[in-house]
């Protein structure tokens, strides 16, 4: 799956959906591995399945099933629609027929959302002649649809951090403390430290590639992971968090800086991130424009309701 991102990237980046980037599948499959499944198999609430022309892989769908968690409040939530992950060469496009025929028939008792890049109108158009529209709640200015932003690491600015903060990494903290920076910037949180542990077993991930910022307290009040792809040269923040007591302090554009610089060290000419795009959503997309990050690409959240 990660091997077909970094196919499409050069050819076609604009359509690699949001949550099918080397980065984002690292993050999201290593989370999730407790619910992991092998091509073929099957679990409670993943399903997954290939489509191979030989050898390589053209194209895949992942599809999340409703299902219930807890979060670190201790409260249980409830997801009731299922959800399509997936990605096509741009040479096999007609492969997305087949992926929305399996995801149809997985759980038709339920609605079905799935995205697709603004970009891709012959994706637009199958989804469309398979009974999807555009998800009008999700797409709106308030909805949680997701904007792709991008940058060159040419030039780049020194990180500043308030005095007596300082840059860490995971090559200094242990997993329980990178959970517990995630969990105060994302509070309330459905992660857990397995699931953390499953991230940094997961490729490409990097310990000097996950950097922090500590307070001179010594509570860790921002963090993020920077997933590379040394073949073409990129790399993606997946996730970027601050704690929400720390910041409108310039720590988490100081994080970016940092992490960029390693980037560059590391080998990478461009980076990536994710946002919400919405205009009812502008904390995140502020931070990434002034760091230099402009956008490159948004998602269409589609839907097709379950039947009547």
């Amino acid at each position: 799956m990660q091997e077909l991102a970094q196919q499409v990237t050069p050819l076609r980046a604009e359509l690699v959906n949001c949550d099918a980037s080397v980065g984002e599948l690292a993050w999201l499959w290593g989370m999730g591995q407790p619910n992991a499944v092998r091509p073929g198999e099957t679990s409670d609430t993943w399903r997954g399945r290939l489509w191979h022309e030989g050898t390589d892989v053209v194209g895949w769908g992942w599809a999340y099933l409703p299902y219930r968690g807890v979060r670190s409040d201790g409260q249980e939530y409830r997801v009731e629609t299922a959800y399509l992950a997936w990605q096509v060469h741009p040479s096999r496009p007609a492969i997305l027929d087949e992926i929305l025929d399996w995801y149809d028939a997985l759980v038709p008792q339920v609605d079905h959302r799935v995205g697709v890049r603004a970009a891709n109108d012959d994706a637009i158009r199958r989804l469309t002649a398979h009974g999807y529209r555009l998800n009008s709640i999700d797409a709106a200015d308030d909805g949680s649809w997701t904007q792709a932003n991008v940058r060159d690491l040419a030039d780049l600015s020194a990180p500043v951090l308030p005095d007596g903060y300082r840059f860490r990494s995971a090559e200094d903290v242990s997993a329980e403390a990178a959970l517990q920076a995630h969990i105060s910037a994302w509070h309330p949180s459905t992660l857990t430290l397995a699931a953390v542990q499953g991230a940094q077993r997961t490729w490409p991930y990097r310990p000097d590639l996950h950097v922090l910022v500590e307070a001179p307290d010594g509570t860790l009040v921002a963090s993020t992971i920077m997933w590379l792809d040394e073949r073409n040269r990129t790399a993606e923040f997946e996730p970027v968090g601050t704690h929400k007591d720390y910041r409108r302090r310039k720590i988490g554009a100081a994080l970016l800086y940092h992490g960029m610089a390693r980037a560059r060290q590391a080998g990478a000419t461009t980076m990536t991130v994710a946002c919400l795009g919405g205009a009812a959503h502008p904390a995140a997309k502020g931070l990434y424009y002034s760091v230099g990050f402009r956008e490159f690409t948004r998602d269409l959240p589609h839907i097709k309701p379950a039947p009547a």
